[in-house]
């Protein structure tokens, strides 16, 4: 057998516990920033959060400047509106502050300043990312207010390209940010239902990445240590949203997922992702909805891998049934609903579409069973009918 080749990278600085918010005009500091601009989306903006992160930074001695015109799935007219707030504040580096979208969009604004080329010359195809004018890149600073995506640790930032309907990753080494500020203490508020949707983001990160084929051996492990720590805390903030300690493991858990799907992801964002786009729905919980049909339809390559992380999640039943049942029973226990009927979409009319997209989407190719447009569709159909398939 041929050694495995592959190419790894890990994360970047992280300052991780309750009240770190305090230390952001430091972080600005040492990342050579004097007049930042944070990114977040409306709803964050009007937090109490972020009036304590503008005060921090202002109270370092700091200018700063908020841009919130950012989307729940952030758009290329979002990240052109920032752009154009960051070239006339006169920044020198912004603040991605938020969940997902204030992430991606923040990381996408700062990259995308000092560019000549469209944006979609970027995309994360090939070695397109070489094409971009590094020295333009300006430095991030990430502060994830949910515990979800992970994207505070990631190379990207998904955007939506209002024109096809498609959601495109932009990716280049630079756009990692710098240091990452994880304060359980600004997830308190967050309601239940985005607490379960976020949650559910993590571990299908966490669980996509162990089922794909690739080789990564540390990604993996991180994968699994991530979904144990979603086992045991979910539950806990889902039903006590002040509980820090089980709020710092989810987010932990957030950055551990978003580390580990370097490995690959798989089905669930494949069939996700076009839903987004074209039903603006939120990516969590679509992750999470799409979970237990692409568990099914991959179970063929899949099931004794399943059944050892069963095993080691400490269920009852350590088999891939027993994994099955334990995903079911933890979406009835935080909310999830089961069929995508009941998260906006009525009808089948668009399925042949949806499937189209979904197969040649950035993540399908690490499914362990490669996707066809048929498949898929089904796959759409089971998920309308709330029918399994087992």
């Amino acid at each position: 057998m041929a050694t495995p080749t592959a190419n790894w990278s890990y994360p970047t600085e992280m300052r991780f516990g309750a009240g770190r918010i305090a230390e952001l005009a430091d972080v600005c500091k040492a990342a050579g920033m004097s007049r930042p601009l944070l990114v977040t989306d409306p709803g964050i903006a009007s937090l109490p959060i972020t009036q304590t992160a503008v005060d921090a930074v202002r109270g370092g001695g700091l200018e700063l400047s908020v841009f919130s015109d950012v989307k729940p799935n952030p758009t290329a007219s979002n990240v052109e509106a920032g752009v154009e707030a960051y070239k006339q504040g006169d920044h020198d580096g912004v603040i991605a502050f938020g969940g997902g979208s204030g992430l991606d969009a923040g990381k996408v604004i700062a990259f995308q300043k000092g560019q000549t080329r469209p944006m979609w010359d970027f995309e994360d195809i090939g070695d397109w990312w070489t094409r971009a004018d590094p020295d333009g890149i300006a430095p991030v600073i990430a502060v994830p207010t949910t515990a979800g995506t992970g994207s505070e640790v990631g190379r990207a930032g998904v955007i939506t390209n209002e024109e096809t309907h498609t959601k495109k990753v932009i990716f280049h080494p630079k756009m990692l940010p710098v240091t990452v500020i994880c304060d359980p203490e600004l997830t308190v508020g967050l309601p239940p239902h985005i607490t379960a949707g976020t949650g559910m983001d993590a571990l299908a990160h966490c669980l996509e990445a162990y089922c794909a084929p690739s080789y990564h051996p540390m990604s993996e492990g991180i994968a699994v240590e991530g979904m144990r720590l979603v086992k045991d805390n979910l539950p806990l903030v889902y039903k006590d949203g002040t509980d820090l300690e089980a709020r710092g493991h989810m987010l932990s858990a957030a950055a551990m997922g978003a580390t580990a799907f370097q490995k690959g992801l798989g089905a669930i964002h494949a069939l996700s992702h076009p839903v987004g786009a074209v039903y603006d729905t939120h990516h969590g919980l679509t992750n999470a909805v799409f979970m237990p049909y692409i568990l099914v339809f991959n179970r063929s390559a899949i099931e004794d891998k399943v059944g050892r992380l069963a095993a080691w999640l400490g269920l009852k039943n350590a088999t891939f049934n027993g994994f099955l049942d334990y995903i079911m029973l933890l979406r009835e226990e935080v909310g999830i609903a089961h069929t995508i009927k009941e998260i906006g979409i009525e009808d089948d009319s668009k399925f042949s579409m949806l499937a189209e997209m979904a197969v040649v989407d950035p993540t399908a190719g690490g499914n362990p069973i490669p996707l066809k447009v048929g498949a898929v569709e089904k796959l759409y159909r089971r998920a309308l009918s709330g029918e399994l398939g087992r």
